[in-house]
Order: structure tokens, then C-alpha cells, then sequence
């Protein structure tokens, strides 16, 4: 399929935006892109005992409708399934578990605006 590699590479360059951007603000990533129960985790990461799952979208522009919008009811509940058995498999014990989205839209200077939302959703939405 035309166009499958450029996406591959540009989704994969605004997870590597995303996770600088998360370590710039004190975050330790755990794993990027884990797999558990079929679900592909873009980002783990862990802050003051809280370990953060985070979903990562990249867009070259609006065109296609707002990153953050893609991460609809459907995809929150595949994560939220795929959060509770990674921290099974890894035997973590946090006190707090978080899901955040961060978008990540592509500048014209060739890098990113990355926006971080804290807190996107629950578990149970």
C-alpha cells in the first residue's frame, strides 16, 4: 500500500516527540509499543508513582480531524484492557494509574507541536 512506510515513519517519529517531551517533564518511560492482550500500548510511563498509560497520535495537519479525537470510546476500552493485563504481566503494583493522550502535529520548522492531556480519560469510559 502507497504511503504505508511515510505513515509508519511519521507515527514513529512523533512517538519519539512524545516520549522527549515526557522525559523533559520528569516521566522514565517504561515501554514503548508493548503488546498485552492484543492491545499495542504506544507509551508506559511512570512519574511519582503513578505509571501512565499513554496513547500517542501524530498528524501532518487538521485536515484529517483532530488528533485527540481518534481515540475514541472503542480505542479508550482496548487500552484501559490492554493497561490492566501489562501491569498483570509486570507484577507493578502503583498506587495510581493514569491514561493520557499526547497529540503531536507536525511543525513547518520539520519537529512537532506536542500537546500533553493529563488525565484523557478513565478506565471505565
Amino acid at each position: 500500500m502507497m504511503g504505508t512506510d511515510r505513515r509508519r515513519d511519521l507515527g514513529a517519529a512523533g512517538e519519539s516527540a512524545a516520549c522527549a517531551a515526557l522525559e523533559r517533564c520528569g516521566y522514565r518511560i517504561l515501554a514503548r509499543n508493548a503488546r498485552a492482550d492484543r492491545v499495542e500500548l504506544d507509551v508506559v510511563a511512570e512519574r511519582a508513582g503513578v505509571v501512565v498509560f499513554v496513547e500517542v497520535k501524530t498528524r501532518r495537519n487538521g485536515a484529517c480531524g483532530a488528533a485527540a479525537e481518534a481515540v475514541d470510546a472503542r480505542k479508550r476500552a482496548r487500552i484501559a484492557r490492554g493497561a490492566a493485563a501489562w501491569l498483570r504481566a509486570s507484577g507493578r503494583r502503583p498506587r495510581r494509574v493514569r491514561f493520557d493522550v499526547v497529540t503531536c502535529e507536525a511543525a513547518p520548522d520539520g519537529g512537532f507541536r506536542v500537546t500533553h492531556w493529563e488525565g484523557a480519560f478513565d478506565a471505565g469510559d
